[in-house]
């Protein structure tokens, strides 16, 4: 079980910043990014192997399953 910030979210971001940077933006005046969005990521197989019982109700509000 993992939280984990929104890739194609943080890759636009960095994208912005390289172009920013080839325009002649200072680096130190480019901002820090934040994540605004997270998602929850659960691999049952791995509960499984540690013994962990995943409880429905917190299966119902994840956001990417890895098999």
């Amino acid at each position: 079980m993992a939280y984990t910030v929104e890739l194609e979210a943080l890759f636009q971001y960095m994208a912005g910043q390289v172009a920013s940077i080839f325009n002649g933006t200072k680096v130190e005046d480019i901002p820090v990014y934040q994540a605004r969005t997270f998602k929850l990521v659960i691999k049952p197989r791995t509960a499984k192997t540690l013994r962990l019982t995943v409880p429905p109700s917190l299966l119902a509000r994840v956001d990417e399953i890895i098999e």
